[in-house]
């Protein structure tokens, strides 16, 4: 079984996998508290108008994808803040149109099949060493803003009044998460898919909750079934040729099915 790290591409999988795997609970347990998980469906279909848009122009479709998703992201918060539409009339304002814009670019990039599905679905094949700098890059950022920030990202998910009598930045700190959530969405796109990464940020955090007794626990527990979830999608990607996005997710669906079991049995 280990002739799997004989492949190069197969070792920078494993590390960009392992990336994906600590970031995207890291910031979608934050989200799950918010009651905020479609805005990872609704940024991933963003950060797709990102990728047509590099495709189209010759750049880096992810660092494109960063940029595009991170300025929505906070067009989002904002429109959130002003009281102008509801929450999840937002997010499916952003998630249709990005859509849209998305399918109109990439039908004038002709000629780029084979990149459009390995960005939608995930694929092992294509994570290149530059694609390991900007996840590695991204990623330490990322961890070093959550020890930071955790009580007060977690203070602002939970409870935005009890944040703000407590003299908190509401308004900094939902952008800052927000801009995390988008910087995550587009670098995991080589392995996951822009499609299936919502669900990798949402599902480890809820198996997760049904044995954490606290949020660090949910927190650790969620780190330990992404990380889980993504190794055995690799395995699985690899020996029986399927997209390494389904195969993670579909992985992780099924780890929240056996927590659900051993909940109720214990």
């Amino acid at each position: 079984m280990l002739e799997i790290f004989q492949y190069d591409f197969m070792i920078r999988a494993f590390i960009a996998g392992f990336i994906i795997a600590i970031l995207a609970p890291s910031i979608g347990i934050f989200l799950v508290v918010k009651r905020y998980s479609l805005l990872t469906d609704t940024l991933s279909h963003v950060s797709l108008v990102g990728i047509a848009l590099g495709l189209l122009l010759g750049l880096n479709p992810v660092v494109v994808a960063i940029i595009v998703s991170a300025i929505a992201a906070l067009g989002m918060e904002r429109l959130r803040h002003a009281g102008r539409l509801f929450g999840e009339a937002t997010l499916t304002l952003f998630l249709s149109g990005g859509l849209a814009l998305a399918l109109i670019i990439f039908s004038l990039s002709r000629g780029s099949n084979v990149n459009i599905f390995s960005y939608l679905f995930g694929s092992i094949a294509t994570v290149s060493a530059n694609d390991l700098y900007l996840m590695a890059g991204c990623g330490i950022i990322i961890c070093a803003l959550i020890y930071l920030l955790f009580k007060r990202f977690f203070i602002v998910a939970y409870d935005e009044e009890l944040s703000q009598a407590n003299g908190l930045p509401i308004k900094l700190l939902n952008f800052t998460l927000m801009i995390l959530a988008a910087v995550t969405i587009s670098i995991s796109m080589r392995i996951v898919g822009a499609l299936l990464v919502g669900a990798l940020m949402v599902i480890p955090v809820l198996a997760a909750t049904q044995f954490g007794k606290s949020f660090k626990t949910t927190f650790v527990y969620s780190l330990g079934v992404s990380v889980l979830a993504v190794t055995t999608g690799l395995f699985a990607s690899f020996y029986l040729n399927l997209p390494s996005g389904a195969a993670i997710v579909l992985t992780s669906l099924l780890l929240f099915a056996l927590s659900l079991v051993l909940n109720k049995k214990s």
